[in-house]
């Protein structure tokens, strides 16, 4: 008796698991990708300094696209090549380059001015736009996109600290609303790609 009920259990179990598992397999299809539903919390109201020492804000790019990077000009190997690859991205572009405009957000207002600024970011192009502000302006912004970043003190040389920072690269629309992010190490032809397809 014992054992008939036993055996009726695990019958029981082994049903129960093949009628879920067959559940599964005839709602989701082959090779789908599940999504979750929303809008991503990235972006928002920012209010900088521009290369001429005036107030700009995210409402100044209405109606382009942004590509967002935050990053400092010190920065040795990281911030010039991301940058670089916005710039190669955009020359694939050709035309459609116009729509888009490249951001460079500093993270070292202390030593990064709006001429710092305006100087590092021309050797990519005539497009792109170096952004500063206060201390609690970038730390505004950077909180708005998800940008962690901390000051790294070199006890040696007071002036020569580093900022180590994520260093993910934002495409927003037109309205300022998070598109699609890029990840450094994306190459200029897979950025100009997924680009080409919002524009």
């Amino acid at each position: 008796m014992k054992t008939r009920l036993l055996a009726f259990v695990i019958a029981g179990f082994m049903i129960g698991a093949l009628a879920g598992a067959a559940v599964l397999l005839l709602s989701t299809p082959q090779g789908a990708r599940v999504e979750s539903s929303g809008t991503a919390l990235i972006g928002g109201p920012f209010s900088l300094i521009g290369a001429d020492g005036k107030t700009v804000t995210d409402r100044d790019f209405n109606g382009r696209y942004m590509l967002v990077f935050f990053g400092f000009t010190h920065c040795p190997d990281i911030c010039p090549a991301e940058l670089q690859v916005i710039a190669q991205a955009l020359d694939r572009l050709g035309d459609q380059a116009s729509k888009v405009v490249p951001i460079f957000v500093t993270l070292d207002p202390e030593r990064d001015t709006p001429k710092a600024m305006a100087d590092y970011v021309k050797s990519f192009g005539p497009s792109f736009v170096g952004l500063t502000g206060s201390p609690e302006a970038i730390a505004a912004a950077a909180k708005a996109y998800r940008v962690a970043y901390t000051k790294v003190e070199n006890k040696g040389l007071p002036n020569d600290y580093s900022v180590d920072h994520s260093a993910l690269v934002y495409l927003m629309d037109p309205q300022g609303k998070y598109l699609a992010h890029f990840t450094y190490g994306t190459s200029a032809e897979d950025m100009a790609e997924t680009l080409s397809r919002f524009l």
